[in-house]
C-alpha cells in the first residue's frame, strides 16, 4: 500500500494528520454547531406546533363563546317577550277590573237616582193628594155653606183619599 501512496506522492503522516484534523473538526462542528442548531430547530418546531394547537383551541373557545352568547341573547329575548306578555295580561286584567268596577258604580248611581226619583215622586204625589183633599174640602165647604168640624173633615179626607188612591197609582 505504501507503493500506492508513493505513486501519487502522498505523505502518509500528513494524510493521517489531515484525517485526524477532519475528524476533530467534524466532532467540534457536530458538538457546537449542528446539535445546538438542530435543538433550536426542534424547539422552534415544537413552539410552532404548540402555537397551532393553541390557535385551534382559541378558535374552538371563540366558537363556543359565540354559541353561548347567542343562547344567552335568545334566552334574554324569550324572557323579555314573557315579561311583555305578563305586562299586557296584567294591563288587560286591570282594565277589565276597572271597567267592571266603573259599570258597577254606574249601576249603583243609576239605582240610587231611580230610588230618589221614585221617593220624590211619591212625596210629590202625597203633597198633591193633601192639596187636592184641602181643595175638595174647601169646595165641599162652600157647597154646603157651613163650617165643618175637625172629625167630619178628617172622615171626608180619608174617604176621598180612599177613592182617589186606586185611580191615581203611579205607573212605573
Amino acid at each position: 500500500m505504501l507503493e500506492f501512496f508513493n505513486a501519487f506522492q502522498v505523505d502518509l503522516l500528513r494524510l493521517v494528520f489531515q484525517v485526524v484534523n477532519f475528524l476533530v473538526l467534524l466532532y467540534l462542528l457536530n458538538r457546537f454547531l449542528f446539535k445546538p442548531v438542530l435543538g433550536r430547530l426542534d424547539e422552534r418546531s415544537t413552539k410552532i406546533s404548540k402555537g397551532l394547537e393553541d390557535a385551534e383551541t382559541a378558535a374552538r373557545d371563540r366558537e363556543l363563546a359565540r354559541a353561548e352568547r347567542e343562547a344567552a341573547v335568545a334566552e334574554a329575548r324569550k324572557e323579555a317577550n314573557e315579561m311583555i306578555s305578563r305586562a299586557n295580561k296584567i294591563a288587560t286584567d286591570t282594565r277589565n277590573e276597572i271597567l267592571t268596577e266603573a259599570r258597577a258604580e254606574a249601576e249603583k248611581v243609576s239605582t240610587r237616582a231611580r230610588e230618589e226619583i221614585v221617593g220624590e215622586k211619591d212625596k210629590a204625589m202625597a203633597e198633591i193628594r193633601g192639596q187636592v183633599a184641602e181643595l175638595a174640602l174647601a169646595a165641599a165647604g162652600k157647597l154646603v155653606r157651613r163650617e165643618m168640624d175637625d172629625p167630619t173633615q178628617r172622615r171626608l179626607v180619608e174617604e176621598f183619599l180612599a177613592e182617589v188612591k186606586p185611580s191615581t197609582k203611579p205607573s212605573s
